[in-house]
C-alpha cells in the first residue's frame, strides 16, 4: 500500500470490482479506451493486476479516496503491452471513475506511482495514449514526461476501433 494525503493506492479488493464496472460501463470513461467492459472483463482485469502484484510488487493499484474509502479509479505501473513499444519497460497507467475527475487525484496518484518507480530502481516509465485523449497526454507532460513521436504506433489489439488504433508514446527518466 502507498498512501499520500489524499489517496491510497493499494491492491485489489474483491469490493472494487462493482465500482470498477460501473467506471467500465461509463462511455465518457471508456471513450479513448476501447469497448464497454463486461463483468467478466474486469474480473479478467482485476485478476491480471492482483497476479501482477504478487510476481513483481506492483500493478495498476486499486486507487482509493483516503477521506471516504470509496474506490474511485486505479493508477500505477506495470509491464508494457506486448506488441507496443513500451513491451520490456515499465509503463505507467490511470483510469478514473467521471465524478472524480478534475480533482488533481489522477496527477497525485501519478506522481506518486513514478516516485515508487524511481525509489526501487526503475530507470524510465513509458506511457502510451491516443492523441484525441487530450487530458491523458497532457497529463504526461505535466509529470515531465516527453512525447517520442518515434514511437509513436498502431495498438495490436484486436477488435479495436479505427479511431483508437493511433497511440502517442511518452517517456521519463529516473531523476539523478
Amino acid at each position: 500500500m502507498i498512501g499520500t494525503e489524499r489517496l491510497i493506492l493499494r491492491g485489489w479488493r474483491d469490493e472494487d470490482a462493482a465500482p470498477f464496472l460501473a467506471m467500465g460501463q461509463d462511455p465518457e470513461v471508456m471513450a479513448y479506451l476501447g469497448p464497454l467492459q463486461t463483468a467478466d472483463d474486469v474480473a479478467a482485469a482485476i485478476a491480471r493486476q492482483r497476479d501482477l502484484l504478487e510476481a513483481i510488487d506492483h500493478c495498476f493499484w486499486a486507487l482509493e479516496e483516503r477521506a471516504s474509502g470509496a474506490f474511485i479509479g486505479f493508477c500505477g505501473l506495470k509491464p508494457g503491452a506486448a506488441g507496443t513499444p513500451v513491451e520490456g519497460r515499465t509503463e505507467i497507467g490511470w483510469r478514473l471513475a467521471r465524478e472524480h475527475w478534475g480533482k488533481g487525484y489522477a496527477r497525485e496518484a501519478a506522481q506518486t506511482s513514478l516516485d515508487w518507480g524511481w525509489a526501487h530502481g526503475v530507470d524510465s516509465i513509458w506511457a502510451i495514449t491516443v492523441p484525441a485523449n487530450v487530458r491523458s497526454w497532457g497529463l504526461m507532460e505535466r509529470l515531465g514526461m516527453t512525447r517520442r513521436p518515434d514511437l509513436d504506433f498502431d495498438h495490436p489489439l484486436p477488435g479495436l476501433e479505427e479511431r483508437l488504433k493511433a497511440h502517442v508514446t511518452y517517456s521519463i527518466e529516473r531523476p539523478r
